[in-house]
């Protein structure tokens, strides 16, 4: 049996259960309400924290304070997190944006040694985790699912696509030139330098469209829904 179907059945055996799914809203709400203060500390520009510099975690919490609108961007994004985790239809998408961001919350917290705090958020973490293996479904496109076609060919595109990014280069180069930007030397070196690093990235852009699946989504269906 597929790996595929292997899950398939594991996750409707898991998430068929009463109480599975009774956890699984409880966990949900507990992790979007436990968002919410502290995003809104953080929306409306207020301190997180009152330890002073002389505290690592006081010292980390000042600093971030001080950069002003991306203290507020963090807020906002946890806030969006825990409205999503709470709207059973966005769950998945809230289960996502939540987990990098928990998780990068733990490792914080361990780092400076945020007594206490950093077990919390590590077990914020596991429930993330479990939350996004809740939706396993509605998230295994991902990995289980391709596309039906691969981009149209044409002649010589592993050369004229990094040619088109070397000629963009060598423009850069001379636009640079024309108004004096960042008072280089020789602009003639950097022109070339510019046309090199278009011509390479050309190449990984013509790999990437070559190999890139495109069109509808295709799947594998289990032997039990194959028609003969």
């Amino acid at each position: 049996m597929k790996l595929e179907h292997t899950l398939d059945d594991l996750h409707v055996a898991f998430t068929r259960r009463w109480w599975t799914q009774m956890f699984t809203a409880f966990t949900r709400c507990l992790l979007a309400i436990g968002f919410i203060p502290p995003s809104y500390t953080k929306i409306i520009h207020q301190p997180f924290t009152s330890l002073p510099d002389s505290n690592p975690v006081g010292h980390y919490f000042n600093a971030l304070y001080q950069t002003g609108f991306y203290y507020e961007f963090l807020g906002w994004g946890q806030m969006i997190a825990a409205i999503l985790l709470l709207i059973p239809r966005t769950s998945h998408i809230g289960a996502l944006l939540f987990l990098p961001i928990i998780a990068n919350i733990a490792v914080l917290t361990a780092s400076v040694g945020f007594k206490g705090t950093w077990v919390i958020t590590i077990l914020m973490t596991l429930a993330a985790t479990y939350l996004v293996g809740w939706e396993y479904d509605r998230l295994k496109p991902i990995i289980f699912s391709s596309r039906e076609d691969t981009p149209r060919r044409f002649t010589l595109q592993y050369l004229k696509i990094p040619a088109f990014f070397a000629i963009g280069g060598v423009a850069m180069g001379v636009v640079w030139w024309a108004i004096g930007l960042g008072n280089f030397a020789n602009y003639l070196k950097i022109t070339v330098l510019l046309a090199a690093v278009g011509f390479v990235f050309g190449l990984i852009v013509s790999v990437h469209y070559r190999f890139m699946p495109v069109g509808h989504l295709t799947r594998t269906m289990p032997p039990d829904q194959l028609k003969v």
